[in-house]
This record gives structure tokens, C-alpha cells and sequence, in this order.
């Protein structure tokens, strides 16, 4: 056995080997990109089987044999162009024109006798070489547009179909040139030999390769999964499933369902416009909710409303669809739409499903989620609505204890005595804790403000600085003197009375906290039109740990102890309230045993913004 044949045989081999295999997908699945393929390939194993017959003497040569033989070799790259006519869309009149030359061609093998004219010979093998051309250029366009493991198979078709149009130029090079006939005879069995590789990878791969080709895309789109529960609405997580989908498979477009309980129907969230599935009806994403198997439907037809409401019913004709399934509990399906009935259709169903499974498994992830975080948020709520009480009721307590036993005090000197003067130390005390009472509650009205962003009103000019020398006057006493330097003034559009209670919190803090004295200081500066504020005290300090959640609603630091320093854990809440709906942020430094320093900055609000302002 020479080289040559063996290399026939190899080649042989392999076209008989995609026959059977494509045949047999044929037969269980008879869809038209299915039959076209095994026409395709029906054309080699008859020419295989022609010439094994004549080789072994079964069949006579000559005659009949040589019209089978021509015939099948001029329908092989009409074959080929109903094989791209499934793959993306070819223009009528060009195919109309194409199966016209064929019919001509194997026409003139019919008419003429066994020895042709070689003009005859000539135009049959432009006719053969053109349409392989195109062929070839329309398998590149296929491939560049596809995306994935289709676009692997595309391009492997396209090289087997280049090979098939250099073997049958090869051919006739050494029908033209008898004395290099042997050279040209060779190269031509290489490259049937690497056109019957390349479909084989083309159209019937091994399971091996096949998952080595999906393996970069799922690589790829499991390594997003991890994440995609993470996303801040289930909306991201949908759009983002349905894009790694598309480019898993290799299409334009892939859309998510999701089952709604109440109403009894699939969700389609479109950018369009959403629509609802009835699962009662016949569309390839009903059948496969309903049925909970993949469906792959390779000519679909849409009702009107579907037509209406869905872009894709315009643009695609097949349909794949696999169920979202997470163990028994339904949560919806995947749909991926093709322009095209696909030539790969089992092994992209499979993938479909595949990737359905793993969309379950982050959709549930997420409900996890969800309701981790609907539990943390109940609990939060239990949390924050018993240090409320906890907190309201002791401090409220406090001046109520005070008002009531006062007055019980005052009413007994009253019963014994009607006419001794006025004891003016209880009316005092009384005012006071009144006073103090309604501080109390007139912060939980502001921190119900600060919540619906309602606390700051109309913005007026005002001093900065005038307002911090007025709280300090005020409140400094002789163990807390308080001091101000920066701006001589600054003066901007704000909410007087907020900014006022704002610098009135931070230096009624930094002297409250300061229970051996110390020092208050106070700095108002204006510097690139930001305003910067700063109280400073000497005080009992911050713990670190305290510092992320001290601006939160009732929250007081490890270090404080609630008999000697009473207090709701409010009024650095409404400070930051406050600063925030003025534009502005507030942070702090501090260190246990050292003081803290509170900083405050503020968009400068001029006169030439008071319009904006108010």
C-alpha cells in the first residue's frame, strides 16, 4: 500500500465515520439543518461506496458509475450552501440561482457522452470552485458574528470547506499538467484528508473536545456565579445570567422567566417591554416550565401578543429552552434565541440546561439571601425598637420622677400652709426638668426628620461664626472655658436654627463628657469653598470600636456609663442629619483617656446660591 492510498483510506475513513454520525442525528431528531447535514455528507460515503464497488468488482466502471460519481461531486457544494442557508440567511434568488446551475450541470454530464468537450469540462469546475467560494466567505461571516462553541464549530466547517476547494483545484492541476501528476495527486489526498478532519471536528467532535470547547465559557461564566448573588437587586442578577447565557452558547440573545406564584405565570422582565407566559400555552419556554425537560424548537411561531410584546419574536426562529429548577421548587426558565435553527442543536441544548442548573443554584442563593437579610432586618428592627424603649424610658423617667415628686412636694405645702410664699427652688426645678423633657422629646421628632430627610427647613444668611461665639458664651462654664479662632466671619446661606442646635450638641458633648474639666475649643474656617468646623475637648475619649456605629440611631460608646453620662444616643444622630442635608459630611478623631475632636464640613453657601438654598 503507497502513501497515497493510505491517505485515501484515513480519509475515507473519516467521511464514512460523520456520515453514520450524522445520520444517526438525523434520523432521531429530523429537523432540516439535521437532514441537510446528512445530505452533505450522504454525497462522499456515495462516492466511496461507488468507488470501493468498482474497485472490488461489485460494479462495472464506467457508464452509470461515472454519472453517480460526477453528479454526487457537483451536488456537494450545493450541499454546502443549504448548510450555510441554516446557519445564517441566504438570499432566495441566489440559492434559486445556485440549484439552477446544478440542475445544468449535472444536466450536461447526462447529455454528453463519457469523453466532454473541455470547455464543458472547464465550466463545471468554475461552477464547482465558485460556489465552494462562496461557500467559504459566507462560513467566515457566519463564524466572526457567532460567539462561543458555535463559533469553534463554524470555523472548523469553514477550514474543512477551504481544504474541499484547494483538493478539487489540486485535482484539476493535475489533470492539466499530466507530467506533475503524481505531486498533485498527493497534495490532493493531504487535503482531503485535512477537509475530512476538519468537518470531522466541525460536525461530529469527540465528547472530549466538545467539552474542552465549553469549557472556557463555563469557566468563564462560573467564575462570575460566585458573585452574581451579590448584586444589589435580583434584576442585575437576571440581566447579568442572561448575557453570560448568550455568550455561553454563542448568541445575541438569551432571556430569564421567572415563575410568579401569585399570578400563576412566567415573568419576562424585557428592557422592551415585560410580558406574562401563560404556561398553558404552546411556546417552547411554556412546554419546557410545564414539562421540566429542555425544548428545542427549530421553527417557532408566535402568537400576536408575543409578537407584540417580544423583540426577539421578530429576529428568531429557533428557540432553546430549559427549565429553572432548584430541587423540587420551580423558579423558572432560560431561553436562548437564534436567528437561525442551529446546526449544533443537541449539544446546545445540553449546554442550556446546563447553565439553567447553575442559574437555579444563584437565584436561590440569592432568596437565601434575601431572607438572611429580611431576618437581620426584623432583628435590627427588635434590636432598635427595644433600645429605643430601653432608652426612652430611662431617660424620659429621669425628669418625670423629678416633675411628679415636686409637685407632690408642692402640694403638700400647699394642703399644710395655703398662705406661705411660692417655694421657688421646686418651680425652678420643675422648669427645668420640663425644659429638659421636652429636649428629650423634641430629639425623637428630629430623629423621625433626619430619617424621612425632612430635618433641615428654608436656608437664610447666617454668620457661622457669630453662632459659635453665641454657644460658647452660653454654655462655657468656669472648669469648660471655651475658646474660638479660624474666620473672623463667615457668613453663607443655612438653616439657622439646625446649625445652631448642631454646634450646640457637639460642645454640650465635648462638656459632658469632660467630667474633670478641660478646656472646650471651637474653629470655623472657610477654605475653598468648603466650610470646616471643629470641636475639641479633653474628655474621656472614643474606643475605636465604637467609632463606625457612634453616628447611628441610639448607639453609645463601650465607655459610657449611662448613670453618670444620661442620654438617648440621639443627638449625634441628628448631628449627622444635619451635616448630610446641608451637602456636608461630619467624621471624628479621637482617643479613650484623650478627648475627641468632631469635624464638620459644609458646602460654602454664598448669596449668589440663596436662590438653590431656599
Amino acid at each position: 500500500m503507497t502513501a497515497d492510498q493510505l491517505l485515501t483510506y484515513i480519509s475515507w475513513a473519516i467521511f464514512i465515520a460523520i456520515f453514520l454520525a450524522v445520520l444517526v442525528q438525523a434520523i432521531r431528531r429530523p429537523i432540516r439543518a439535521h437532514i441537510d447535514i446528512a445530505l452533505l455528507f450522504g454525497a462522499p460515503a456515495l462516492i466511496i461506496a461507488l468507488v470501493t464497488a468498482t474497485q472490488i468488482g461489485w460494479l462495472a466502471p464506467g457508464g452509470l458509475v461515472v454519472y453517480l460519481l460526477s453528479s454526487a461531486i457537483l451536488a456537494m457544494p450545493y450541499l454546502l450552501v443549504r448548510l450555510i442557508d441554516d446557519i445564517t440567511v441566504i438570499s432566495l434568488n441566489l440559492r434559486r440561482g445556485i440549484e439552477f446551475l446544478l440542475i445544468i450541470a449535472i444536466g450536461s454530464i447526462w447529455v454528453f457522452p463519457l469523453e466532454r468537450p473541455a470547455w464543458v469540462n472547464t465550466l463545471l469546475l468554475l461552477y464547482v470552485l465558485g460556489v465552494l467560494i462562496y461557500v467559504v466567505i459566507a462560513s467566515v461571516r457566519a463564524t466572526i458574528r457567532a460567539r462561543g462553541v458555535t463559533r469553534r464549530r463554524l470555523a472548523a466547517m469553514s477550514l474543512g470547506s477551504l481544504f474541499l476547494m484547494i483538493n478539487i483545484g489540486a485535482g484539476s492541476l493535475g489533470g492539466a499538467f499530466p507530467a506533475q501528476l503524481a505531486i498533485w495527486r498527493g497534495v490532493a489526498e493531504v487535503l482531503g484528508l485535512a477537509a475530512g478532519a476538519s468537518y470531522l471536528i466541525g460536525f461530529a467532535p469527540p465528547r472530549w473536545l466538545r467539552r474542552a470547547w465549553q469549557e472556557p465559557e463555563l469557566r468563564a461564566f462560573l467564575s462570575r456565579a460566585a458573585t452574581l448573588p451579590q448584586l444589589p437587586t435580583t434584576a442585575a442578577i437576571i440581566q447579568a445570567l442572561q448575557q453570560g447565557a448568550a455568550s455561553s452558547v454563542g448568541i445575541s440573545q438569551a432571556r430569564i422567566g421567572l415563575w410568579n406564584e401569585s399570578t400563576q405565570m412566567l415573568v419576562f422582565d424585557q428592557a422592551d417591554r415585560p410580558f406574562n407566559m401563560n404556561t398553558d400555552d404552546d411556546m417552547p419556554a411554556a412546554r419546557a416550565f410545564r414539562l421540566q425537560q429542555a425544548i428545542f424548537s427549530p421553527d417557532t411561531r408566535y402568537s400576536s401578543t408575543i409578537y407584540e410584546v417580544s423583540s426577539q419574536a421578530r429576529v428568531a426562529s429557533a428557540v432553546l429552552a430549559a427549565p429553572i429548577t432548584a430541587g423540587a421548587r420551580r423558579l423558572g426558565v432560560l431561553v436562548a434565541y437564534a436567528p437561525r435553527a442551529p446546526i449544533f442543536a443537541d449539544d446546545d441544548l445540553a449546554l442550556i440546561q446546563l447553565l439553567a442548573d447553575q442559574a437555579a443554584v444563584i437565584l436561590e442563593s440569592r432568596a437565601l439571601i434575601d431572607t438572611a437579610a429580611r431576618m437581620h432586618a426584623r432583628e435590627e428592627a427588635a434590636r432598635l425598637k427595644e433600645d429605643f424603649l430601653s432608652a426612652a424610658a430611662h431617660d424620659l423617667k429621669t425628669p418625670l420622677t423629678t416633675l411628679i415628686a415636686r409637685a407632690q412636694l408642692m402640694e403638700r405645702r400647699a394642703h399644710r400652709d395655703p398662705d406661705a410664699p411660692a417655694d421657688q427652688v421646686s418651680i425652678r426645678m420643675l422648669v427645668t426638668e420640663a425644659q429638659r423633657l421636652k429636649r428629650l422629646i423634641l430629639d425623637l421628632l428630629d430623629a423621625t426628620r433626619v430619617e424621612q430627610g425632612q430635618l433641615v427647613g428654608p436656608r437664610e444668611e447666617v454668620d457661622l461664626v457669630a453662632i459659635a461665639q453665641e454657644i460658647c458664651v452660653r454654655l462655657a462654664t468656669p472648669r469648660h472655658p471655651c475658646t474660638i479662632d479660624g474666620d473672623k466671619t463667615v457668613v453663607g446661606y443655612y438653616d439657622q436654627q439646625r446649625i445652631a442646635q448642631l454646634l450646640d450638641n457637639l460642645v454640650e458633648n465635648a462638656i459632658k463628657y469632660s467630667p474633670d474639666g478641660g478646656p472646650i475649643h471651637v474653629s470655623v474656617r472657610c477654605e475653598a469653598s468648603v466650610v470646616h468646623l471643629s470641636v475639641t475637648d479633653h474628655g474621656i475619649g472614643i474606643l475605636a470600636a465604637d467609632i463606625p456605629r457612634l453616628f447611628t440611631r441610639f448607639h453609645r460608646g463601650a465607655n459610657v456609663d449611662d448613670r453618670r453620662f444620661p442620654g438617648m444616643g440621639l443627638g449625634l444622630f441628628i448631628c449627622k442629619g444635619i451635616v448630610e442635608q446641608h451637602g456636608g459630611q461630619i467624621s471624628l478623631q479621637s482617643e479613650p483617656g484623650q478627648g475627641s475632636t468632631f469635624y464638620v464640613r459644609l458646602p460654602y453657601m454664598p448669596s449668589e446660591v440663596a436662590t438653590y438654598a431656599a
